[in-house]
């Protein structure tokens, strides 16, 4: 007698377990990496993507290329969310994250498919992990915060390190110290919400200013303004929650909300209680004709630290990736003020961990030697990477650099003008510490993540498109709220 087969599962549920299973979520996050690799590094290219309603979105940072890439994959999408993750803690390294996860799973492949159990590998990675984060923290170099030029040099140098791979590299001087200058400006918070970005079309990218103080579009005109003057020295702000005139409420919301947090002052709805505690103020009140707008400058507000950026450029799409380049600077230099130890990049801490690591897995038996050296092998991805962006001979220049880290040269990294190595400390190509730390720690949890799962099933409900108008066919749903 056959015995009656089992169904467990609905039918045409697809499960699929075992080593096959993590070998393909491997597969998976190398094709991730494969999308941003390209994009690594000051030589590195930008994509263009465009999305379902035809939107082009040039863009060279990892996070916002993963975002924009609808992936559907179960476990490649925790490499979008590290991307993410890392965006969000520390702004800037998010393609070396993605490139560090997959590079750790690609070093592992070979150790799963002989039958290595997972939690091993796991726990090697995490003892690696925690070895490596506190070398860092021992070699990184503290900043001294009393002498503000030294601080402010160092932390120009970290914002042109993050402006580096971006597009507008060859403006970093500038923006760096624009950026420097606006998150100097803001008070021990650091909130990026008191810096404002506006974009304004036309021009070259030398006309962007930084305001101190707030700046937005000239919102309303009235009977002959004109006339009245332009520039109002200590003016009393009164702002007004009154229909002054039918036009567009939305940006008077903006700029009352900006305004109440920068000058001081409290919102009235009636014109009746005008007392001068409620009037805000500030230095200079002007109108400025910028491109095609006219704006209106309140400079020198008293009560908030609040800048603005304002940014110019040709092609819309060139302003919003200043705007994206510029907002990881700011989160750099951010994090630079809070956690004052840097280390330099270019490859150099990545080559430097990756010998520590490997001296340190030959002092210790079994399988944990294996694995901590395919950990240290894996963080030469991003030196290799850096280095075939910029189409050099990597193999050659990655020797030169592991001779130099063997002999004690613990800054030396990949020097892109020359194509050869050079101490990127001398050179100022720095990172804050944290950047480095976050990413490693970021890596490695997703690679540990995807490792320990070893069987996905899919419910054939989600994924066998419905009735058109019954739930959400293939893009012709109701459109996502972003």
């Amino acid at each position: 007698l056959q015995p009656t087969p089992v169904i467990l599962l609905k039918e045409g549920t697809d499960t699929s377990q075992g080593i096959p299973q993590l070998i393909s979520n491997i597969n998976a996050c190398q094709v991730i990496a494969e999308a941003v690799r390209t994009t690594l590094g000051p030589r590195g290219m930008d994509k263009l993507m465009v999305d379902g309603r035809g939107k082009a979105t040039i863009s060279n940072d990892g996070a916002t290329i993963l975002k924009l890439l609808d992936v559907v994959h179960p476990a490649a999408k925790t490499l979008v969310d590290i991307a993410r993750s890392q965006d969000a803690e520390v702004g800037d390294g998010t393609t070396s994250v993605t490139l560090l996860a997959a590079e750790f799973l690609k070093q592992l492949k070979p150790y799963v498919e002989e039958g290595l159990h997972p939690q091993t590998i796991i726990r090697a990675f995490r003892t690696a992990t925690n070895l490596a984060v506190n070398k860092i923290k021992e070699i990184s170099v503290p900043v001294k915060k009393d002498d503000k030029q030294e601080q402010r040099q160092l932390l120009e140098k970290c914002a042109a390190t993050a402006l580096n791979s971006k597009l507008i590299a060859g403006q970093k001087d500038f923006f760096s110290k624009m950026v420097v200058d606006a998150v100097m400006s803001l008070d021990e918070l650091l909130s990026l919400k008191m810096i404002g970005i506006k974009k304004v079309q036309g021009g070259a990218l030398e006309d962007s200013q930084l305001i101190s103080g707030v700046a937005f579009k000239k919102t309303f005109s009235y009977a002959g303004f004109e006339m009245q003057p332009k520039r109002y020295e200590n003016p009393k702000i009164a702002l007004l929650n009154v229909e002054l005139e039918l036009k567009a409420e939305k940006d008077n919301a903006e700029v009352r909300v900006k305004s109440v947090e920068a000058c001081g002052g409290s919102i009235q709805t009636s014109v009746g209680a005008m007392t001068d505690d409620v009037l805000g103020q500030c230095e200079l009140f002007e109108e400025v004709q910028v491109g095609g707008e006219r704006y209106n400058f309140f400079k020198g507000c008293p009560k908030a630290k609040t800048c603005t950026i304002i940014l110019r450029g040709g092609a819309e799409q060139f302003t919003e990736e200043t705007e994206r380049s510029l907002h990881d600077a700011i989160m750099i230099v951010r994090r630079a003020i809070k956690n004052d130890s840097i280390v330099a990049g270019g490859g150099a801490i990545e080559m430097e961990l990756s010998k520590y690591l490997r001296d340190y897995s030959r002092t210790i038996p079994g399988k944990q030697q294996l694995l901590i050296g395919a950990y240290a092998k894996a963080l030469e991805v991003i030196p290799r990477q850096l280095c075939d962006n910029a189409g050099f001979d990597a193999t050659n220049i990655l020797n030169k650099l592991r001779a130099k880290h063997a002999q004690g040269g613990m800054w030396y990294g990949v020097d892109i003008n020359n194509e050869d190595i050079a101490d990127n400390f001398a050179s100022c190509v720095w990172e804050p510490a944290i950047v480095r730390i976050n990413a490693l720690t970021a890596a490695s949890e997703a690679a540990c993540l995807i490792l320990s799962v070893d069987e996905t099933i899919k419910n054939p409900r989600s994924t066998v498109d419905g009735p058109p108008g019954g739930g959400r066919g293939r893009g012709r749903g109701r459109p996502h709220a972003h």
